[in-house]
């Protein structure tokens, strides 16, 4: 599978990482029930499969603790991030999952991270979409270089989206990554992805197959309408799916390093690796969906 630089990390990254917030369990923001040998069974085929990067967050549910519990003994295979910024609050039936700007949960925040994933250091810690006056406020850019310094994280991001992208690109922050939405269907921060490159930072982008196509995957049909808006399904090549047409879109966005798809079935996992080897559109349908795209508009 292609790799690509991850900005100035200078971490060499599959073009299709691994994004865990699918194996977070029930109790977080209505997730799918997944058993912890399943978990393991998807995990495992990450890795086997050549992926080399998996992203999580303190918040994902119990994402953390499975990738301690079935990949703590490949830790050299890949490339972990996590997120900070977070807490979890027992309601009882599920849990809520508000941020809280301080150097203490920051700092709680790695320590329980580290101790769920049986590692000591993480490759990424990303501040979890925090704007700029919070991370001004507290004081959030010295904590993180103190994490650093410690060994804990060796390299330091952010998980951002407009409107706070923009002041993120003007302060003093000089991540070393942006994690930004983006795909065919949500190209609201397509120019920003530039800009965000333009400073040496590596791009890791989420929302790349929108969710999946409603009624085989996740996505939500307002969304999707764009689609049909702008006919792309005259751009599919014989026996392609939408799904796997907006994957390829995704991953022609030239200054992209990864973009993390996730999801609890290996089936699923196999055909989002075949079509990422698939690699990036043709140069003209590439051309041609982004004109069809910018023709629409769909509210």
């Amino acid at each position: 599978m292609e790799r690509k630089l991850l900005g100035k990390t200078n971490l060499s990254v599959t073009a299709l990482g691994f994004g865990s917030m699918e194996i977070r369990g029930t109790r977080v923001w209505n997730g799918r029930p997944i058993s912890d040998d399943e978990a393991g069974i998807l995990l495992n085929a990450v890795l086997d499969s050549g992926i080399n990067f998996i992203d999580t967050s303190y918040d994902y549910g119990r994402s953390e603790e499975l990738i301690g519990k079935y990949l703590r003994g490949r830790r050299q295979e890949y490339i972990l991030a996590t997120k900070c910024g977070c807490t979890l609050v027992d309601c009882g039936d599920h849990d809520e999952t508000p941020h809280v700007w301080t150097r203490d949960n920051l700092l709680h925040n790695i320590e329980t991270s580290l101790k769920r994933m049986g590692t000591d250091y993480v490759d990424l810690l990303q501040l979890h979409g925090p704007t700029a006056a919070q991370v001004e406020e507290g004081g959030l850019l010295d904590v993180l270089k103190e994490i650093q310094a410690s060994g804990k994280a060796r390299h330091l991001g952010i998980s951002s989206y407009m409107p706070n992208l923009e002041a993120h690109l003007a302060g003093p922050g000089n991540y070393e990554t942006y994690q930004l939405p983006y795909s065919a269907l949500e190209r609201d921060h397509e120019t920003w992805i530039d800009r965000a490159a333009a400073t040496g930072a590596g791009i890791i982008i989420r929302g790349g197959v929108g969710r999946g196509e409603p009624g085989l995957g996740l996505g939500q049909q307002d969304r999707w309408h764009r689609w049909d808006a702008a006919k792309l399904d005259e751009l599919l090549e014989e026996g392609e799916s939408r799904t796997g047409f907006l994957l390829r879109f995704t991953l022609s966005h030239p200054n992209l390093s990864t973009t993390i798809v996730g999801t609890m079935k290996p089936e699923h996992l196999k055909e989002n690796i075949r079509i990422a080897e698939r690699g990036t559109l043709p140069a003209d349908v590439y051309a041609e969906a982004k004109r069809r795209l910018d023709s629409v508009s769909v509210n």
